[in-house]
């Protein structure tokens, strides 16, 4: 799984989360690599084991003829308290690492193979995320 090798804070502030107040992205909304690319169009926290299990099954798809990129990396930390505990005694421990996506983000990129190919991996790829996305190739996206 993807984490970061060192972080300056151990544990971060929740953030926002109002859903009428999330504006769309304005980095990495292009295609930059390769010819297709899955986008996102809500907004959401992927946590590094949801985008190891995507790119699990989109390099599982591409086999050994495509070439990915993965153009978000978690390098927030979430917190969880234990099971079973009580409220209240300061914050939990850090679990793991998460990225926030917005919509309008390319978080997966594919080239190296057939158009039906790449489409069925980032389809695939699509379902293993917590957000909804849709696939977008090069030509549509100029």
């Amino acid at each position: 799984m993807l984490l970061p090798k060192k972080v300056k804070f151990r544990k971060w502030q929740t953030g926002r989360r109002n859903p009428k107040k999330i504006s769309p992205e304005t980095r990495g909304t292009a295609l930059s690599f390769g010819s297709f690319g899955l986008k996102a169009t809500s907004a959401s926290r992927v946590r590094s084991n949801q985008l190891e299990s995507a790119r699990k099954v989109v390099a599982r798809t591409l086999t050994k003829t495509g070439k990915y990129w993965i153009r978000i990396f978690p390098d927030r930390p979430y917190t969880a308290k234990a099971a079973e505990v009580g409220m209240g005694k300061g914050k939990g421990d850090p679990e793991g690492y998460c990225a926030m996506v917005y919509p309008g983000r390319i978080i997966f990129e594919v080239d190296g193979v057939k158009e039906n190919i790449a489409k069925e991996a980032l389809r695939k790829a699509g379902s293993k995320l917590p957000l909804k996305s849709r696939i977008v190739s090069r030509q549509e996206s100029r």
